[in-house]
């Protein structure tokens, strides 16, 4: 994802899971509410369902969020 994720000032990643039903809107309370995050930031906001093959990823690109939903695979 994001080519090795460099440009970043910060890259988190949130600790347990959340429900990976929450669109960006959801993601972005997440930040604000529970992190106190400026979610606005240039920043990589990492998120792992229940199914620890399922992340997703929330990013601000300046004009809008760029939201990314990956699921591995196994080998």
């Amino acid at each position: 994802m994001f080519n090795g994720a460099t440009g970043f000032d910060s890259i988190y990643i949130a600790s347990g899971y959340t429900d990976l039903r929450r669109g960006i809107d959801g993601l972005v309370g997440i930040i604000q509410q529970e992190f106190k995050l400026n979610p606005f930031q240039n920043a990589l906001f990492l998120f792992c369902g229940r199914r620890t093959d399922r992340v997703k990823a929330l990013v601000w690109e300046g004009d809008g969020f760029v939201l990314l939903y990956k699921r591995l695979e196994s080998w």
